[in-house]
């Protein structure tokens, strides 16, 4: 059974200005900054959403989690983002074409094209229904904290492939 968890190792270092900096060893583009402790970790779930959302358009492929090293916090992808990324890397690994999802959900080609597209909102049950239609089923995980995470308020999205 795949499981695929999207929560990011960052390291947060602080600067000599006073900022933290965030980078993400799994996106080496990806890379933002806060003002304080707090603002760090909301810019750091917000800059992970984009890293994945602009592979999504990018049409690239979303990189599995790397193991946390000392030091690092785990971030969390927003649910709707998850969620999504969940569905674009399912589609990939099938070889399932926006058109061909579009006909098994007896949906029109548009409505496959707009539940992709990371800057419209989706209701995660029309994600789930695309998924369930790949074989896939979505889920959220309810994890306790550890002292290496980062509290940005977002969940865990995992995507199981169902059983054959």
């Amino acid at each position: 059974m795949l499981k695929r968890r999207f929560v990011y190792p960052a390291d947060f270092t602080p600067q000599p200005a006073g900022e933290i900096l965030v980078t993400f060893p799994d996106f080496a583009w990806a890379a933002t900054d806060g003002n304080d402790e707090s603002d760090a970790v909301w810019q750091a779930a917000d800059c992970l959403a984009e890293a994945i959302a602009g592979c999504i358009v990018d049409g690239l492929d979303i990189p599995p989690p790397s193991r946390r090293r000392a030091g690092q916090r785990l971030v969390a992808v927003p649910p709707a983002i998850a969620a999504k990324a969940a569905l674009y890397m399912a589609m990939r690994d099938l070889g399932v074409t926006k058109a061909e999802l579009a006909r098994r959900l007896r949906l029109e080609h548009k409505a496959v094209r707009r539940m992709l597209d990371p800057r419209l909102q989706t209701k995660l049950p029309r994600v789930d229904d695309a998924l369930w239609a790949l074989g896939y089923r979505l889920s959220l995980v309810l994890d306790a904290t550890d002292a290496g995470e980062a509290r940005d308020g977002s969940a865990t999205a995992t995507s199981t492939r169902a059983a054959e």
